[in-house]
């Protein structure tokens, strides 16, 4: 009865094309793909520390295959294209125009992410930027 009331709660969100079990599928997919997305550009970025970063004109010498097979950089890139694997399916779920903008979430993660791993600072226009981001993604679950 309470997860009854729970889920009722929560259905203001329905869309015109997702409701019930598709809305919940959907976003648990978003999730999935910011997530890992999220976490893969970490493990690169971690890599690209490691070995003291990769200039344009690298790109076709031997520092590009040492970079790219630094464990955090292939992993991160493993996780990457994993997220776009869910992130086919998730496209295949509705408009481009209503699904995209939900990967903007990423950057909301990834800050915290970078804050966990990095030790960065992350300014106060920056997380009111990021409050912008979540505040659309609300008005386009809504719409």
């Amino acid at each position: 009865m309470v997860k009854k009331r729970l889920f009722d709660k929560f259905s203001v969100i329905k869309l015109k094309k997702f409701g019930g079990k598709k809305m919940f599928t959907f976003l648990a997919l978003v999730l999935v793909c910011v997530t890992l997305g999220s976490f893969g550009q970490v493990y690169i970025k971690k890599g690209l520390n490691e070995v003291g970063g990769l200039k344009f004109n690298e790109i076709l010498s031997t520092k590009f295959f040492t970079t790219f097979f630094n464990p955090n950089v292939f992993l991160g890139l493993s996780l990457y294209v994993i997220s776009t694997v869910f992130w086919l399916v998730v496209l295949s779920m509705g408009d481009v125009s209503f699904v995209y903008p939900f990967i903007s979430l990423a950057y909301v993660l990834t800050a915290f992410l970078a804050i966990f791993f990095f030790n960065e600072s992350v300014s106060a226009t920056r997380w009111i930027a990021m409050l912008i981001i979540v505040g659309g993604v609300f008005l386009l679950m809504r719409s």
